[in-house]
């Protein structure tokens, strides 16, 4: 389980939205905002930072900083913020800034972070290339040998939910075809925007029979299946929800409540998985939920993206779905102990090391009735768990 995984090709593709952040760093105390920005005003600020952000730069560069070999796929311009990020990817290693779709002409997405200390940040955002991202972009001929395909935030690049999600699911399809485990993860969307008001449930209908791993917020999913928040069931409830709509192992992000895990009964529709895990009846109709882990929290920046950097990195490792969603939680909470959305990554067998050392869980709103601890695996098993018990 330890061992990192190696070779030239990659095991998983990260694709989907990136962006520039570009952060001036401001100078003395709390103001209020008016106060800091008036028309005609000029502010001394100090040097810009300068990070990546969206799912290709936080999910991928949480894998790569576990050890798997990862292959990045997100679309720039060809212009100066583009060949920024493309050098701040080559820092970390100049194999992350090959796979990039760089395209002439087109801008690079960038958002201007003004954070005045003491004031609530203001995000100016230009979605750029992330809006004309479609299925046509992606060189399907570097998804060989790799496993899994991990794609991010379509509720903010506008031809992946326009039309009714067409784009979207013609790229999960033609990845499916080509053998690689098909993963999704989204983004809340504005309410009041134009992709606030996209037919979501529609989309799903129509993307889900393409995605083995379904891997959103409980928060985002709830707004986009329009359900009330409350209530005991409504974990089970919107998960079976989306695996009745196709996906095949569904995995809500819980914030501070760790995660939740169901799956499809039907084996057959859990067969893509062979590819990572020997075991496939391991997963089918589980029910779980993780805790997750006692930290001091520095910054939550990017956490749910390398939450699901651990998910993923536990299937390539061939784990059990305990262990799967133990290493989700694990990373995440190596996450949060960082200010920025990455660099509290260590490696795989220092996450591991440190899961077995008796590193402690936070306490969750559990047991709900027919819920069960699971003591060897410190996780929550469910219902669907017990009635799986006793076939």
């Amino acid at each position: 389980m330890e061992a990192a995984v190696r070779g030239e090709k990659p095991e998983i593709v990260v694709c989907g939205h990136i962006c520039l952040d570009v952060i001036p760093r401001f100078a003395g105390g709390a103001a209020r905002l008016e106060e800091v920005l008036v028309p005609g005003k000029l502010v001394n600020v100090g040097p810009a930072v300068t990070a990546t952000g969206g799912v290709v730069s936080n999910t991928g560069l949480a894998l790569h900083r576990l050890g798997v070999p990862t292959r990045l796929m997100g679309k720039l311009g060809d212009d100066l913020f583009g060949h920024a990020l493309l050098e701040i990817l080559r820092g970390y290693d100049s194999a992350l800034a090959e796979g990039m779709i760089v395209a002439a002409g087109a801008s690079t997405s960038y958002t201007v972070v003004i954070s005045p200390p003491g004031v609530d940040r203001i995000f100016l955002h230009c979605p750029g290339a992330n809006d004309t991202f479609g299925a046509e972009d992606v060189p399907y001929d570097q998804l060989a040998g790799a496993r899994i395909f991990h794609f991010g935030y379509p509720p903010l690049m506008k031809r992946m939910y326009a039309d009714g999600g067409v784009e979207l699911e013609t790229l999960l399809r033609r990845v499916k075809e080509r053998g690689l485990i098909t993963s999704l993860d989204m983004a809340r969307p504005d309410p009041a925007s134009e992709a606030g008001r996209a037919r979501w449930r529609e989309l799903l209908a129509r993307v889900l029979p393409h995605v083995d791993l379904f891997l959103p917020s409980l928060d985002e999913i709830l707004f986009m299946l329009g359900r009330e928040s409350g209530g005991e069931g409504v974990l089970r409830e919107t998960a079976e929800e989306l695996i009745s709509l196709g996906a095949a192992v569904v995995g809500l992000k819980l914030g501070s409540g760790g995660w939740y895990l169901r799956t499809t009964a039907d084996q057959s529709r859990l067969t893509p998985l062979r590819a990572c895990v020997s075991q496939v009846e391991a997963w089918a109709d589980r029910e779980l939920l993780a805790p997750c882990f006692a930290v001091e929290v520095v910054g939550t920046t990017g956490s749910g993206d390398c939450s699901v950097a651990g998910f993923l990195a536990g299937l390539i490792y061939g784990l059990s779905p305990e262990e799967t969603m133990t290493s989700a939680v694990a990373v995440g909470a190596c996450n949060v102990e960082a200010a920025d959305a990455t660099s509290g990554i260590p490696t795989w067998p220092e996450v591991q090391t440190r899961v077995r050392g008796g590193w402690a869980r936070r306490t969750v709103a559990l047991p709900l009735p027919g819920w069960e601890w699971a003591e060897q695996a410190a996780i929550w098993r469910g219902p669907a768990d017990a009635r799986r018990e006793r076939c």
